[in-house]
């Protein structure tokens, strides 16, 4: 199959870069807010144009000379810029062409990779005599275009697929062919827990901006690994300090790119930051993780850093908030160190096997008809039960009456340890006999 060519989006902040990119792409994927520096790890995202397929890019604002974090958003927009097939080079028309774009244009012709000057914020014909200050970056005619409206962007998108060579080989890092059976694990937690210094560490490239100022990652970033345990799409989210109905701005799209990540993943890596502790917010995060349905692996990271007490402190935390994710592998690590991360792949890999397993009809009733034995039930007697799904193991109940809680969970716990479930949830729906 041959690769599809990747177009890396550039420029300095706030000149419309992730508008351009929804444009292009038809959604809103990439977070826009009317502020610099929203943008900050490189989001990469399907697109198609006149029957040709690519992937597009989006960067963090180039910003040379600022801070820690600036370099490090300046340095992940550079690297696009090395792996891209074209670049689209947006600039600001209202505003002319300023020193941050002529150090980009500077950049650009020393690359040599094929480039399109965008001359964004032409709103109507009136502005187009504005764009051709811009021929002075030395890349060519500019293309005026409103990404905000789509004015211009068809011609553009005509001039950019142009540039593809019939056969591409350079392709986005981890790029997969669609469709194929990718195990997706969404890695969540409270910011600055440590989760991009893991993501980055597990895919072996520095694909996140890391950074002691929470918040940094504002986008779902992902990348596919492949690994003994077989290929496997690790996905680091933003970090969620509040519920979503109590953010505002970039922070409540962040959010809500991290829980439908959460949601599409497979199974999901819970990072706490042991120095921490278990927080409200921890707590909260993780029955959000329990809700997806999927396997959870409990991640206690910067666990090199605390004494005997404090991690025995750490794991009666675990064992008093987090008991309904009792199901959970815990795992101590280091995300900076690497301590413990040479677990996690097998850990996964266990909780996937689990959550997909399927037991026999005549194994399972039993089981339940053991168990009852043993116990009988202070509520309804069980009859009959069945598998129904997997991901997760879900068991159909029939019963004369309700059956109270405390005794499914105890039926819960026969099962799991007889079929040796192991770390993945199991659901229970119990459905009365009629008649």
């Amino acid at each position: 199959m041959t690769a599809k060519p990747l177009v890396a989006v550039v420029g300095r902040p706030n000149v419309g870069k992730s508008t351009l990119v929804n444009r292009v792409v038809g959604r809103r994927e990439a977070i826009v807010e009317e502020r610099p520096g929203v943008t900050r790890d490189r989001k990469f995202l399907d697109a198609e144009w006149a029957g040709r397929e690519f992937t597009i890019v989006d960067t963090g604002g180039w910003m040379p000379g600022g801070s820690t974090l600036d370099r490090q958003v300046t340095t992940q927009s550079e690297r696009a810029i090395r792996d891209a097939a074209a670049v689209l080079f947006v600039v600001d028309s209202t505003v002319g062409i300023t020193d941050g774009d002529a150090k980009v244009a500077s950049l650009l012709r020393r690359l040599g990779r094929p480039t399109l000057v965008v001359g964004n914020k032409v709103d109507g014909e009136s502005r187009d005599p504005d764009i051709w200050a811009l021929s002075r970056l030395g890349l060519g005619d500019p293309w005026p275009v409103s990404a905000l409206h789509g004015r211009g962007t068809g011609d553009l998108l005509d001039a950019l697929v142009a540039l593809f060579p019939p056969d591409q080989d350079d392709a986005a890092p981890g790029e997969v062919e669609e469709g194929s059976d990718v195990a997706s694990v969404a890695i969540v937690g409270r910011p600055n827990v440590g989760k991009s210094t893991l993501f980055n560490r597990l895919i072996g490239d520095e694909r996140s901006v890391v950074h002691d100022l929470p918040g940094t990652t504002r986008d779902s970033i992902d990348t596919v690994v492949t690994t003994p345990e077989g290929d496997v799409r690790f996905v680091d989210t933003a970090g969620m300090r509040r519920r979503v109905r109590e953010a505002e701005g970039a922070e409540f799209y962040s959010m809500v790119r991290a829980l439908q990540s959460l949601d599409r993943a497979q199974c999901a890596l819970l990072v706490i930051d042991a120095a921490d502790g278990v927080t409200r917010q921890d707590q909260r995060l993780a029955e959000r993780v329990d809700a997806a349905g999927g396997p959870v692996v409990l991640l206690l990271n910067k666990w090199d850093l605390l004494d005997a007490d404090q991690r025995a402190a750490v794991l009666a935390d675990v064992g008093d908030r987090l008991g309904f994710l009792a199901y959970a592998p815990v795992l101590k690590i280091s995300a900076l160190t690497g301590l413990g991360v040479h677990k996690l792949l097998p850990a996964l890999r266990q909780a996937v096997e689990a959550s997909q397993r399927r037991v026999a009809t005549g194994e399972l009733n039993r089981v339940l008809a053991s168990a009852q034995a043993a116990h009988p039930s202070p509520g309804g007697r069980i009859l009959y039960a069945t598998q129904g799904a997997t991901d997760p193991p879900t068991f159909t109940l029939f019963a004369t009456k309700s059956v109270p809680a405390p005794y499914l969970r105890y039926l819960e716990r026969r099962i799991r340890e007889h079929f040796e479930l192991g770390p993945t949830p199991l659901v229970f729906r119990v459905r009365r006999r009629t008649g």
